[in-house]
């Protein structure tokens, strides 16, 4: 899914985690952070992984951020990610 969502034009990076949900138990969510000045919308990452990917892929929600948290050597914190998000109303798709 990460893969497919790098193609869109306008994501710098993304991470996509699974949240606890209360329709669906756990949901996809993706968070993106979108590149300077492109004018990505969260409602156009989730139309693009509607032709991209299978319908269980596809993002509950997309979240836009400014950065993603990483440890010293580069590497995303999912788990910090999760608890930054969880408990917050985000948009759904």
């Amino acid at each position: 899914m990460e893969e497919a969502i790098y193609e869109l034009a306008g994501v710098s990076e993304v991470a996509v985690i699974g949240m606890d949900d209360a329709y669906w138990i756990e949901a996809i969510v993706a968070v993106v952070v979108p590149k300077e000045e492109s004018g990505l919308t969260s409602e156009a990452v989730i139309a693009y992984c509607k032709e991209k990917l299978a319908k269980f892929k596809i993002p509950k929600r997309v979240v836009l951020t400014k950065q993603l948290p990483k440890n010293p050597s580069g590497k995303v914190l999912k788990r910090t990610l999760r608890e930054q998000y969880s408990g917050k109303r985000m948009e759904k798709g």
